[in-house]
């Protein structure tokens, strides 16, 4: 059987370093990429095609778990084995439910490392990983990590701050991502992604809308009890009377 073609990625040298000298340790192992950030990561599968990644979960830029979100703009033969490298135990949990081949909880020693890549060296030679990254792919219901959003379209990967976005309006399955001039369209529902955001950030004025608080200018009253939400730009959105809870949080509990 050919070389086990490997990429590392973690944040942390001394960790990288470790795994590095573990991995060249044994047999049949080619470590072609070390990443330190998880966009870094995303990059170096795309150029690399390696056959197992060894992925730490908490990293800059973005996570482990969006990583893996990534992986479904890539053509199959580039989609890796998935090995979840963590120092927490629920993260290791999650790993293991959403069908990673295997995880190292750290401080892992050289026989549990042997037993993760016999793992995948077997997922590999068979293919399985394939439809493994499949099914966790159809399984994941949020792209934001660490703040920020993982777009998919025409083959491309676009990493977006929540922070710059303007407002999102669901629609079905989809929210629109309103930024500037731009809109950008995510496959998921309002209601998931509502649960991803920060509410210190982000509230809903109504059933279909969510605005960044940062971009809010002024509230109007408008007759029947609704409001009428005007951003900095000069957007104007419908708040309904049903969240009038949420903006009278973001008064710090005055009255609207």
């Amino acid at each position: 059987m050919d070389d086990l073609r490997v990429v590392i990625a973690d944040d942390e040298p001394l960790a990288r370093e470790r795994l590095r000298e573990l991995l060249r340790a044994e047999p049949g192992i080619d470590v072609v990429g070390e990443c330190a950030d998880g966009q870094e990561t995303v990059r170096t599968i795309e150029e690399e095609s390696p056959d197992v990644v060894f992925l730490d979960v908490r990293m800059p830029k973005l996570d482990g778990f969006g990583v893996i979100g990534a992986l479904g703009a890539l053509k199959p033969d580039c989609v890796p084995a998935i090995v979840i490298v963590t120092a927490y135990g629920e993260f290791a949990v999650r790993a293991f439910e959403e069908g990673s081949v295997d995880y190292l909880l750290k401080p892992f020693d050289r026989h549990r490392l042997r037993k993760a890549l016999g793992r995948a060296r077997e997922r590999v030679a068979r293919g399985e990983h394939l439809e493994q990254i499949r099914q966790l792919l159809e399984r994941m219901e949020a792209p934001f990590t660490n703040e920020r959003v993982c777009i998919k379209s025409d083959g491309r990967v676009l990493f977006l701050r929540t922070r710059e976005i303007d407002w999102i309006r669901g629609a079905d399955n989809y929210a629109e991502l309103h930024v500037g001039k731009s809109v950008q369209l995510l496959r998921q529902t309002l209601r998931s992604l509502e649960q991803t955001l920060r509410p210190d950030h982000f509230i809903r004025i109504s059933r279909s809308l969510i605005v960044n608080v940062e971009r809010i200018k002024e509230f109007k009253i408008k007759p029947y009890g609704d409001y009428l939400v005007i951003l900095r730009d000069g957007t104007e959105l419908c708040a309904s009377r049903t969240c009038r809870a949420n903006l009278k949080r973001l008064l710090g509990g005055r009255s609207v």
